[in-house]
């Protein structure tokens, strides 16, 4: 307070001011803290000033040796004098007590005899000086280094050495850096005399150039650094006379990369040896340096380069280019420049109040670019929550407070040097308005009232403040008007906050008068503030509100960004990322993630980094990226980083440059044409072509040109007449020289051409037009002895004199381009030369017209749908909606219908036009899924491909046989035999199943061969108990849901001969007379006899079956001839049906049975046996109600097969269709099985008795409508309704007995089975007694569409020893009631039982 009180009395002296006037007339150029000036007074109210305070001189960096004297210079200026100490590496010296080191009056610092050793250098560091004024504060100057030399140690030493004379030599003698200005040479051990022809590089190497016979001698360098010197080894250079023999030209001391500070001084080094003595040149990126004309660049003995006062522009690659005409050499180097610290804006003093917010502004320079900190009265700022380093380099205090008075600098700090400015702060007091200073220095909140205030009431405090919006980074404040001024249009209102138990609060105003609520921003998630409100009117600040007390809203913690984000270039293709861990890492950070982006592109890609560094390989060459870091912690990523961004380093360029082209000039020159490498190529910037050439003969020397980067031609002179040469052109980096293009060859002339006169006409012109262009092509003039350079192509509308092109003098044609259809030109040929233009040929042409397509695009059909008529065909309908509603076409527009199978490996298409919205295609596959799609054409339009409809073909029956049929003996079963066989190849559908042929008889009807089904797409299937010794034939029919296909051909196989004597003389067991024969062919009628009857019985047996079967045909022939009428003939005619006959085998001696198969196919069958027998012998024949229709036979196949109908039911066969229903025009139907179980049925001792009635069936002779058994069964079966003209191929399935046709197989006992079950398998001559077990088989049977029959229960006992198969009777041609049939079935039934009662006998 007593300096303030002074500084207040000091105002009031008249005599200040002009006393301000004389400092201001001696201030420093760069004192920044008085700057300001004084603010002028208020009324009422004192003002404190700036105090001017600054440094005069400042310590520089120094060198010196032991034991010398230094001084530190360093003077402060203020009133009062300031007190000057001075810091050494950071801490503050003693110099009471110090006997070397004193302040001097003026504030330097003396050092006396120096004190520097290996391990003691307590002189050697970095000096401060700190400037003090109590109660004014505190400036420190920039930082000073002291070095001192070491003791001298040689790097390396000269060694002995020859030179021819007028050549150059040089002798080595490298130092530590700080000694190098203490070297010096000495010849036969006298002091060196340096000149313009011996110098000595900066390194201390000496140089001698042009050397002479007096160069000759013992040299040494001698190192005096205020102690004893110290000397190099002696050597000896030896001068040589000239041979006057080419010797190889190398450097003997290359430049190297140098870093140069602006204003000094610099040499790079460059000395060559070889014969003829080359001579020196220097080039800079791509521009020769004239050493000879410049007052900076000096080329120095032996060819080095002296730059004086280095300025930023001399900073690049500098080439040495060594040459004695026979060969060039070169070396280059870059030379860097750096720059110290320079301001371009100081920081400017500030008044405040307290709880504003303040920026003191510093902008700086320097290169490498420099580090900003800033110091206030001699401490570091610390960056806390109220002084934050802005913009980079700005330094922002808020919530001021008294304490914060003082002076404030910015310290600039690089590689090169630091620099410092400084401004000082004053904080007023509330009562105290603030002087108009420039607004710069005061942040947005804090730039108003700055108008002195005039007396009157002051406004009340402003009443309910309350926190409306609480967030976690700002809060918003709302207001009412003070009780004091209830309308507060003109008030102004002040927010003053603080965080919770600290004292320094901040302030934020309203924007504009009337204002009553405020946002506060930047403040910090959960952290309690406090707030409180104040209103100012004209006069002054009134009350302030009672304090308000809010927390803001917790947050995720987040990583803060990554400081100290750096990336620098490691290589051509990589560069490395560099960062630190952000300050506010919220928790452990987890990793991070780096993101780079090649500039120009929008493609970032990022890679996880654990640590704080990362080298990105694989980047282009010489290409700029940009670079960011996010920091991750467990609750995710934080806050990027700015982008940094960096180019990777250039290489040699890694590609040729393009479109060499050689035009010969005349036969002495030829003139060379070349563009640049694709710019991805260079890999930097180009700095020149290297052009070589030689004659095409062998063994020619080559011959090299450098020429400059921006150059793309170049004349090559002094060639010989009549000659080849060969041309090649590399690009040239910094890093080198990059691959050359192919060589191009040009020949000279032999003599140079005339170019003394034009040239003549061209020889011929020939034009040729299009719709918007003409191409013109021409022959040169007859004369070649006259040069031409080009020819001009002149053309208009009428006059060729509208538009002028000229071409190269070897092109031969050129296409004119943008003309005007239907239009006539006028077009003109001259060739021209230096001379001028020779004499034009003329010729016209009408370009063609132009015809205007319709932009508008066709649009594809929609609504392309696939419907399936059959098996070959399928109609494509589509909607076209460039056609009106009613689809209707009125132009000649046509569609196009493509389709192919919808294979991945079928592209080949087939396509067909249609007028209409529809398409019908035939001739597909069946069963084949096919793709389609439309397109529409119209004119010379047509739209694309429409999206695509599928469709699948109908099945159709099988149009070629099985495969592959082969037939095999079962090892160890000879009487057992496999067949195998391969699907058809034309299959046309799923196959459900075939049907095997087999007869003894390759020439039989096949009706009279034996069938045996085979369920499912099985391909093997085994046929046991056939005859031994015996050939047999085998064909093989597929089908599917649609029906049959074609049989194979015949197979033969002869079974294998008997292996012994069992089975024929065997007899079966005497079983009783009430024995009755099953009814599912376990035991079968036609093997060898199996039970002992002798033959006198076999006889009776014989001719009882024989009476039997001409009784059971007289009587149906009987009934027959009694009902036929000529109606029931005319019917007859158009549905009759014809039997077919069962087929059995047995042994040499086998005769045929009778069949005494009824026709029952529309009648009520009735149970005839009643016997309780104990032993089951008959079944139900449940036939499933649900069958599906059988797709009839194709009507090509074999008018002898469809002339029969037949039936077949598993194992057995029915005999065919029945004559009742072939005069009734029944359509016969089949029922195939196609389960993979046996049907489960129950064995009874009587037959089902169970009848329902049937749907009656419509016939083409009469209607009838027929009881049918109710059915059950665990199968599925499915039929096919058939045309009445068509018939099914049929043939008869072996039965065990001749009744079988009525039963079906039993359920096996749970027993072992009696043969092999590894394949499907049917018993055909069962020799197994009658007590074995029954198998149980799959079924079959030709009926009525969801027909079903009752079981048929007919006993018939075995026929032994049944030596022939005979045919089965022809059915009658009579239509029965059924009453009749009732009857002539019981007298069946009497034969059967006095025929059982002969064979138990």
């Amino acid at each position: 307070m007593a300096a303030e009180r002074g500084a207040r009395r000091l105002l009031s002296t008249p005599s200040f001011w002009l006393y301000c006037l004389l400092l201001l007339g001696r201030r420093a150029p760069g004192a920044a803290a008085a700057r300001s000036g004084s603010a002028p007074q208020s009324p009422g109210a004192s003002i404190r000033t700036f105090t001017p305070f600054y440094f005069l001189v400042e310590p520089v960096d120094t060198l010196s040796v032991r034991g010398s004297s230094v001084i530190l210079n360093c003077s402060a200026y203020s009133e009062p004098s300031p007190k000057i100490e001075w810091k050494k590496d950071g801490t503050f010296l003693n110099l009471v007590s110090d006997d070397r080191r004193q302040l001097l009056p003026d504030g330097s610092l003396f050092i006396s005899n120096v004190v520097h050793s290996k391990h003691n250098k307590p002189d050697e560091g970095y000096y401060q000086c700190v400037a003090t004024v109590e109660s004014l504060g505190t400036i420190i100057s920039r930082t000073a280094k002291l070095i001192v030399a070491g003791l001298p140690r040689f790097t390396s030493q000269p060694e002995p050495s020859s030179v021819y004379a007028g050549n150059n030599a040089i002798l080595n003698c490298e130092v530590n850096a700080d000694l190098v200005p203490f070297v010096r040479w000495e010849q036969n051990r006298q002091p060196l005399l340096l000149d313009d022809r011996v110098i000595k590089l900066p390194s201390g190497m000496l140089v001698i150039s042009n050397a002479t016979e007096g160069d000759g001698g013992l040299y040494r360098c001698v190192v005096e650094s205020g102690g004893p010197p110290k000397y190099s080894d002696e050597v000896e250079l030896k001068v040589l006379p000239d041979p006057e023999v080419i010797s190889d030209l190398v450097f003997l001391k290359q430049p190297s990369p140098l870093v140069r500070v602006i204003g000094q001084d610099v040499v790079l080094p460059c000395v060559a040896s070889g014969l003829p003595t080359p001579t020196i040149k220097w080039m800079k990126n791509e521009e020769a340096l004239d050493t000879e004309s410049s007052e900076r660049l000096v080329l120095l003995a032996g060819g080095s380069l002296e730059i004086s006062d280095v300025t930023e522009d001399d900073a690049g690659t500098y080439f040495c280019i060594a040459d004695n005409g026979n060969e060039t050499i070169e070396a280059q180097a870059e030379l860097t420049v750096q720059a110290q610290p320079e301001f371009l804006k100081q920081p400017t003093n500030i008044y405040a109040h307290e709880s504003m917010d303040i920026v003191f502004e510093c902008e700086v320079t320097g290169k490498p670019t420099p580090t900003v900190k800033w110091v206030k009265n001699g401490d570091m700022v610390i960056p806390s929550d109220y002084f934050k380093i802005v913009k980079e380099h700005n330094l922002q205090v808020l919530g001021l407070v008294k304490s914060d008075e003082g002076f404030y600098q910015c310290i600039a700090e690089n590689d090169v040097g630091n620099a410092q400015a400084g401004a000082q702060l004053i904080i007023l007091e509330h009562d105290v308005a603030i002087p108009t200073l420039p607004p710069t220095s005061l942040t947005s909140a804090t730039t108003d009232h700055l108008a002195p205030a005039t007396t009157g009431p002051l406004p009340s405090a402003p009443r309910d403040v309350v926190a409306s919006l609480v967030s976690t980074r700002f809060i918003k404040l709302t207001w009412r008007t003070p009780a004091s001024d209830p309308h507060g249009d003109n008030l102004t209102y002040s927010v003053f906050y603080t965080k919770e138990g600290i004292a320094r609060e901040r302030v934020e105003n309203t924007s504009h008068p009337g204002e009553m609520q405020v946002t506060i921003q930047n403040l910090m998630p959960a952290t309690v503030y406090i707030f409180r409100v104040m209103a100012q009117n004209k006069h002054g600040s009134g009350e302030s509100s009672a304090p308000l007390r809010v927390e803001t809203q917790p947050e995720v913690q987040l990583p803060g960004p990554a400081p100290n984000l750096r990336a620098y270039a490691a290589s051509p293709t990589s560069i490395t990322v560099t960062w630190e861990t952000p300050v506010s890492g919220n928790g452990e950070i987890q990793n991070y993630k780096l993101y780079y982006m090649e500039k120009g592109t929008d493609k970032e890609q990022d890679v996880d980094v654990s640590s704080h560094s990362y080298t990105i390989n694989g980047l282009k060459k010489y290409t700029e990226y940009s670079f960011r870091v996010v920091a991750y912690n467990k609750h995710g990523p934080g806050v990027s980083t700015p982008d940094v961004a960096v180019r990777t380093l250039s290489d040699v360029p890694s590609a040729a440059p393009q479109n060499l082209s050689l035009e010969v000039r005349n036969s002495k020159s030829i003139m060379i044409h070349w563009q640049p490498p694709a710019p991805a190529t260079q890999n930097g910037q180009i700095t020149g072509y290297k052009i070589r050439y030689r004659k095409a003969s062998r063994k020619s020397d080559v011959t090299e040109t450098l020429v400059s980067g921006t150059q793309l031609s170049q004349l090559i002179e002094g060639l010989d007449r009549g000659t080849e040469y060969n041309f090649r052109v590399a690009a040239l980096t910094i890093n080198g020289t990059g691959p050359a293009t192919d060589w191009l060859s040009a020949e000279t002339f032999e003599s140079d051409l005339d170019e003394t006169r034009v040239p003549e006409v061209p020889s011929s012109l020939h034009v040729r037009p299009l719709v918007t262009s003409i191409v013109v092509s021409w022959t040169p003039p007859e004369n070649q002895n006259i040069v031409v350079r080009g020819y001009a192509i002149g053309y208009g509308i009428g006059s060729p004199h509208a538009q002028t092109i000229k071409v190269d003098y070897k092109q031969r044609y050129y296409t004119i381009e943008n003309l005007d259809p239907s239009s006539h030109y006028v077009i003109t040929l001259k060739a021209f030369n230096n001379v001028g233009e020779g004499i034009p040929l003329y010729e016209s042409a009408v370009t063609r017209p132009h015809t205007v397509p319709d932009p508008t695009p066709m649009m594809p059909p929609v609504g392309v749908q696939a419907s399936i008529l059959s098996h070959d065909t399928i109609r494509i309908t589509w909607a076209d909606n460039s056609l009106p509603k009613h689809q209707k076409i009125t132009d000649s527009r046509y569609y196009t219908v493509r389709w192919k199978t919808n294979i991945p490996a079928n592209t080949k298409y087939k396509n067909a036009n249609a007028t209409t919205l529809s398409y019908l295609v035939t001739g597909l596959k069946p069963n084949t899924l096919y793709e389609f799609s439309v397109m529409v054409t119209k004119g010379r339009r047509s739209s694309t491909w429409s999206m695509t409809a599928h469709g699948t073909t109908f099945e159709l029956v099988p149009t070629s046989p099985p495969k592959d049929v082969t037939v095999v003996s079962k090892e160890g079963k000879p009487k057992t035999i496999i067949v195998n066989w391969q699907p058809p190849s034309e299959a046309n559908g799923k196959i459900t199943g075939y049907i095997i042929y087999y007869s003894t008889d390759v020439n039989a009807e096949i009706h009279d061969w034996v069938i045996e089904p085979v369920v499912g797409n099985r391909l093997t299937h085994q046929i046991q108990e056939l005859t031994l010794d015996t050939p047999y034939y085998f064909k093989i029919q597929a089908r599917n849901s649609k029906g049959m296909g074609p049989m194979s051909e015949a197979v033969q196989f002869r079974t294998p001969k008997a292996s012994g004597s069992g089975g024929k003389g065997s007899r079966l067991p005497d079983l009783g007379s009430d024995y009755k024969p099953p009814m599912s062919g376990s035991n079968s009628p036609h093997g060898s006899p199996t039970s002992p009857l002798d033959s006198n019985m076999l006889l009776v047996i014989i001719v009882s079956v024989g009476v039997i079967t001409i009784v059971v045909v007289v009587i149906i022939a009987v009934f027959c001839t009694r009902r036929t009428t000529s109606h029931q003939k005319k019917k007859r005619a158009a549905c009759k049906s014809v039997n077919g006959s069962h087929k059995y085998k047995g042994n040499s001696k086998d005769v045929k049975p009778p069949d005494l198969w009824i026709h029952h196919e529309r009648l009520e069958l009735k149970p005839i046996d009643k016997s309780p027998d104990p032993n089951p012998i008959m079944t139900d024949t449940p036939i499933p109600r649900n069958s599906q229709d059988i797709t009839p036979v194709d009507n090509s196949m074999d008018s002898n097969i469809h002339q029969r109908r037949n039936s077949y039911r598993g194992h057995e066969s029915e005999d065919s269709m029945s004559t009742l229903a072939g005069r009734r025009g029944m359509r016969p139907k089949m029922m195939m099985p196609f389960d993979s179980q046996p049907p489960q049925q129950s064995v009874r001792n009587t037959p089902s008795t169970d009848t329902m009635p049937a749907s009656s069936s419509q016939t083409c002779c009469t209607d009838h409508q027929d009881p049918e058994g109710a059915t059950s069964s665990s199968y599925l079966a499915s039929s096919q309704e058939e045309d009445s003209g068509q018939s099914l191929p049929t043939a008869h399935v072996r039965p065990s007995h001749p009744l079988k046709s009525f039963a079906v197989p039993a359920i096996p006992p749970p027993g072992p089975p009696t043969y092999d079950p590894a394949l499907p398998s049917t018993p055909l001559l069962s020799q197994q007694a009658l007590n074995h077990h029954i198998h149980s088989v799959k079924t079959a049977s030709i009926g009525t569409l969801g027909r079903s029959r009752p079981p048929m229960p007919v006993v018939v006992p075995s026929a032994p020893e049944v030596q022939e198969t005979t045919r089965m009777l022809e059915d009658s041609e009579s239509s029965y009631e059924p009453d009749e049939l009732t009857k002539e079935m019981a007298h069946l039934e009497g034969l059967m039982k006095d025929l059982n009662a002969i064979t138990t006998a």
